[in-house]
């Protein structure tokens, strides 16, 4: 029997194993495989590991999209999470190749994904605290929202999440190091129900400026002389 002469419902459960990539080819070669390829129901989760995939033509995004994570565990994470005032020319010049590569994408994620209930978000520096309010305003059942190493993610988006984000359960902000202490307690009070969890965050240096941080460190020596 050759492929195409299984059903419908059998032919999405064998893309469902596929990754993007091997469903983009396989849908190349005809046309029954590339309407099974454009069938929401097969969209329901995507996850990405690099800036670099969402500009790739190999998936489907619409309402039928419940489970979106963009993870990105590469060196140049590094790069795009130190302070801007700390980057060489060439590290600067790396930063903005991909500056709204991620929160281009969640916007068009925000107008054509209402139905989203999950998101988690890795290594995704460039995120702001604007884009997270689109998207809870946007995509009202969310659910979980799990933010790593975002390092623009401040108390803004805490705030968002106590007036937009009714349907939350759970909210990670670990390694966020903008976050602070009053931030968190006011999710606590405002939202008990929802499941909190912030490692490395309130705790952390934030970004600062470096008039900021001479002042820091003539403190520092202050209180070491005293």
């Amino acid at each position: 029997m050759h492929i195409t002469q299984l059903n419908r419902e059998c032919l999405l459960h064998l893309f469902s194993f596929l990754d993007k990539n091997s469903r983009k080819n396989l849908a190349k070669t005809c046309h029954k495989l590339l309407e099974v390829f454009q069938d929401p129901l097969l969209w329901s989760l995507l996850n990405f590991h690099s800036p670099v995939e969402l500009k790739k033509d190999n998936f489907l995004l619409g309402p039928a999209l419940k489970h979106l994570s963009i993870c990105w565990y590469s060196e140049r994470v590094k790069v795009c999470n130190i302070e801007d005032w700390m980057k060489n020319s060439f590290q600067k010049d790396f930063c903005k190749r991909h500056d709204n590569t991620v929160s281009d994408f969640l916007l068009d994620v925000c107008n054509r994904c209402p139905n989203l209930l999950s998101l988690t978000l890795s290594g995704c520096g460039h995120v702001t605290d604007d884009c997270i309010l689109q998207l809870l305003k946007n995509c009202p059942n969310l659910k979980s929202l799990k933010l790593e190493n975002c390092v623009q993610i401040t108390d803004h988006t805490l705030e968002a999440v106590t007036l937009h984000g009714t349907s939350l359960q759970t909210l990670h902000v670990d390694f966020c190091r903008n976050v602070t202490q009053a931030g968190l307690e006011r999710v606590r009070e405002k939202c008990p129900s929802v499941v909190l969890r912030a490692e490395r965050s309130a705790n952390m240096i934030p970004d600062s400026k470096p008039e900021k941080k001479l002042l820091l460190e003539k403190a520092s020596r202050k209180l070491v002389q005293l």
